[in-house]
């Protein structure tokens, strides 16, 4: 033998390659595993190091220590880990003799059979060339025990005590209790801005409230390193919706936020040489800020925003002229901003819904039902009591069994609505009993498309005996009319121009044509009059349309003397007492306008109508009376009124 070390991967010439390639896969192994034995121990005190940097920051003493604080800790565990890395520095790569070395030791064979088998021979005796194939054939045999073993990096002589084993069940532990904050916490330890920062920065902190609540901004800090404005009980309550600000006059700032605070863009630019942050705050949350350091961790319990309550006072009532009064008490932690009032068309139950055994159909209204906004006692109510008169006698709705819903809402958005009151809504009352008929058709075709059919018969109904019904040859056309409108139309608009002149034409039987539009001219005046004192229009304004109600009146007047010398004793006889009186509180009514202020306008307008009803009742007691005592039949049909 030459002692000549040949490589074992290079091909073998004397038929043993499987043999070889074997060796040269247990030599690289032991290389491996002898390698792994040199660096681990170093490795696993690095880990170690790691490991307790780990523990120390999600357990949370980052948060709690000063800036130059955390700066001495993340430099002595920096220290730490350079010198656990230093020896590495004398690592080497274990050679190939070392390689065999641990496979001789590894097989359990005396005689280094791995290394016997890198063995050549120089010799050509034969007798020394037969002893070397006997000598390799028994060392090929035993390959099969040749092995490199697992390492054994005895890492209990380097760390006796076990510490490793106590920092990763600690390292477990702080990494559940730190939860979503690990990488906050972790990241802290690098927060130490405020060391090199400038000694002239300053943070300044506070909470804006939403306007709507009228509070002033809470101060959380006024200059750095202060306390903030927190009380000692717990959390800062402040109303959901607010804006927390926080701003630096210089270096770097960086605020972490946690729970219901979220950041948003600012809505105005920041002062020249700041910087400043802004966060909604919508829910409980904490907000701290690492950079400059010095600021305390502040707590907020968010304050939601309560939905505002609004009911019925007292029940509705109806007014003189068929206006609906409103009577509802609001309240709100912020004030109320908005009230509306909502009628819609009483549920029919569903036994009432079945006629003859066959369920009808659903009612198809051809009018949305009114909706008005309520008066509220002031701009943004907290807690008061509101009273609201609306007018809807001639809405198609009038008179019919309705559900009022009152709702309320508040600068934030709420909502909140009334228990629904089941009413039956006021109408204007009509004498004449063809108009109250016209009046009663138009209600059911306004609310129910459907039944236009039925609305038809009944006009037609009312046209069988002029002679009786509708003497009158104005009132007999006017209802011809109305019954071919209503038979050629197809459409719901058509429809809807059918209910307007029933209306109209139930109005003008009522008022015999004059009144009608003096009532008009007089309601109009009245409310272009409250619409201008309610947005607080100019003088000017006011002057004028206090000027056309005046001269409403004094029209409504003039209409309540004319039906007057219209009653059934004739002009050339005196008036009655009852009649007298009438017209003398006419002209005295009259004088009052002259030089009267818009509210007295309005209770002077209120006097006229029921001094309108109170000749209406005579005339029709009058009337009464004339037809009884009246024998001559031309003066019969002289008195009759259409329909009456």
């Amino acid at each position: 033998m030459n002692g000549v070390t040949p490589d074992p991967s290079d091909p073998i010439r004397d038929g043993d390659a499987l043999s070889r390639l074997k060796l040269a896969q247990a030599l690289q192994r032991a290389t491996y595993a002898i390698a792994w034995e040199r660096a681990w121990p170093n490795l696993a005190r690095l880990l170690t190091v790691v490991g307790l940097f780990l523990v120390v920051s999600w357990a949370g003493l980052w948060l709690a220590l000063p800036s130059i604080a955390r700066a001495i800790g993340l430099v002595v565990f920096a220290g730490v880990a350079i010198a656990v890395l230093f020896p590495l520095s004398r690592f080497r790569w274990p050679s190939r003799a070392e390689a065999l070395a641990r496979l001789d030791r590894g097989s359990g064979i005396r005689h280094r059979p791995a290394t016997t088998l890198t063995d050549t021979l120089s010799s050509q005796d034969p007798v020394a060339q037969a002893l070397w194939r006997a000598q390799r054939e028994r060392t090929l045999a035993s390959i099969k025990r040749i092995r490199a073993g697992l390492p054994q990096p005895r890492l209990a002589l380097h760390d006796p005590w076990a510490l490793r084993a106590l920092v990763m069940v600690v390292l477990v532990a702080t990494f559940f209790a730190a939860g979503d904050e690990r990488a906050m916490r972790l990241g802290a330890a690098f927060h130490w801005n405020g060391v090199l920062a400038p000694t002239n920065v300053r943070v300044d902190a506070w909470v804006t409230p939403p306007l709507y609540t009228g509070k002033p901004p809470i101060i959380l800090s006024a200059a750095n390193k202060e306390a903030a404005a927190l009380p000692a009980s717990g959390p800062l309550a402040v109303p959901a919706g607010s804006t927390l600000i926080v701003r630096s006059s210089g270096g770097s700032l960086d605020v972490v936020v946690s729970g219901g605070l979220k950041e948003v863009a600012p809505t105005e630019a920041a002062p020249k040489g700041t910087n400043e942050k802004h966060f909604a705050i919508s829910g409980d949350g904490t907000a701290h800020v690492r950079a400059p350091s010095g600021q305390p961790q502040w707590v907020f319990a968010a304050t939601p925003d309560r939905a505002p309550t609004i009911a019925l006072a007292k029940d509705p009532e109806r007014q003189a002229r068929g206006g609906l009064q409103l009577t509802y008490k609001v309240e709100d932690d912020y004030g109320v901003t908005g009230a509306d009032a909502q009628i819609g068309l009483r549920t029919v139950d569903a036994k009432d819904g079945v006629k003859d055994g066959v369920k009808e159909a659903a009612a198809r209204p051809l009018f949305q039902p009114p909706q008005f906004p309520l008066v509220l006692p002031n701009a943004r109510t907290r807690n008061g009591v509101g009273q609201t008169v609306k007018d809807l006698s001639e809405d198609p709705y009038a008179g019919a069994d309705v559900t009022l819903t009152l709702t309320a809402k508040d600068e934030a958005g709420n909502e909140a609505r009334s228990e629904p009151f089941n009413m039956r809504l006021p109408e204007r009352l009509f004498t004449n009993s063809l108009a109250r008929a016209l009046v009663e058709q138009r209600r059911i075709l306004a609310l129910d498309a459907n039944k236009n059919s039925d609305v038809y018969a009944a006009l037609d109904a009312l046209m069988i005996a002029p002679e009786l019904f509708t003497p009158d040859a104005g009132c007999y056309l006017g209802l011809r009319s109305l019954a071919l409108q209503l038979e050629a139309a197809r459409t719901d608009d058509a429809m809807r121009d059918v209910v307007k002149s029933m209306w109209a034409f139930a109005v003008t039987i009522e008022d015999d044509g004059v009144a009608g539009s003096v009532n008009a001219a007089l309601r109009s005046a009245q409310d272009a009059l409250k619409r201008a004192l309610e947005r607080g229009a100019s003088e000017d304004e006011i002057k004028a349309l206090t000027q056309k109600l005046r001269e409403a009146m004094a029209g409504k007047v003039r209409d309540l003397a004319r039906r007057a010398e219209q009653n059934p004793l004739g002009p050339r006889q005196p008036f009655p007492a009852e009649v007298q009186l009438i017209l003398d509180k006419s002209i005295e009514l009259k004088q009052k306008t002259q030089n009267a202020t818009p509210e007295q306008l309005q209770e002077l307008a209120k006097q006229q109508d029921a001094l309108r009803e109170q000749l209406q009742a005579y005339r029709k007691s009058a009337n009464n009376r004339a037809k009884t005592g009246n024998d001559g039949a031309n003066q019969s049909t002289r008195d009759r009124k259409c329909g009456s």
